[in-house]
């Protein structure tokens, strides 16, 4: 399977997998545009939708597909259901679509009935992990962020972590405020300038690196969590 991410929005990226016979899985189509432009583009046949959450910019762009393709499943939690969802699925279960095995896993948090789907070596974590960050706490709490990007870092280190938001440059610069010493952080900031500076794109990442760099990772108990995620909702 071949990963490609397809840029939405200001800062989106709508992530599609392809196959050699171009069939593709598409992940959290917020703009439908931009999708069907690079599905024409590229002769893709859709096969599936996963969805991670009910906000807007994830799940905008479904009913145009719908009306394209409208025989194809789409996957998603609860609170997708009138998004377009038809299957909706939860934590512990999993899909099976063009010979992949994707995981469902809940990652409560950003909202509550937030979702995670993994195949190796692929997450698709929505706007619960991002490079250097995590999401914001719109529905959910600090605890139950925690133990989602809990379960997100017990994953194979050599994952790769397919964030929905260019994020990466924001949240380094306040990781590099926070431990202005710390080398590996320092040195992750001055490459993701230098890349956006290029408008080149720092996604998706490797959970290994990410260990490395992203503070909400190393965070190893729920009050600094919290006081991190209160700090950087008011950073500038």
């Amino acid at each position: 399977m071949n990963l490609i991410s397809i840029s939405a929005f200001q800062d989106n990226y709508i992530w599609v997998l392809v196959d050699d016979d171009r069939r593709c899985i598409i992940v959290d189509p917020g703009e439908s545009v931009p999708i069907l432009h690079a599905i024409e583009e590229n002769d893709w046949q859709p096969e599936a939708i996963l969805l991670t959450h009910h906000h807007h910019d994830h799940v905008g762009g479904v009913p145009d597909l719908l009306a394209r393709y409208p025989h194809i499943p789409v996957y998603g939690p609860a609170e997708t259901q009138d998004k377009g969802t038809t299957q909706v699925v939860e934590e512990g279960e999993s899909i099976l679509i063009l010979g992949c095995e994707f995981s469902v896993f809940a990652t409560p948090g950003h909202t509550s009935g937030h979702l995670c789907f993994y195949s190796k070596p692929y997450l698709f974590c929505g706007d619960t992990l991002f490079s250097g960050g995590c999401g914001r706490l719109f529905e959910g709490t600090p605890e139950q962020m925690y133990q989602s990007l809990q379960k997100i870092n017990a994953l194979p280190a050599d994952t790769v972590i397919c964030c929905a938001h260019e994020y990466t440059l924001g949240n380094m610069k306040f990781a590099a405020s926070v431990l202005p010493e710390d080398r590996a952080i320092q040195d992750y900031y001055q490459k993701v300038k230098e890349l956006r500076a290029k408008n080149q794109k720092t996604l998706p990442v490797i959970l290994k690196n990410e260990r490395q760099i992203n503070l909400f990772l190393r965070t190893n108990d729920v009050a600094r969590f919290a006081w991190l995620r209160s700090k950087k909702d008011n950073f500038r």
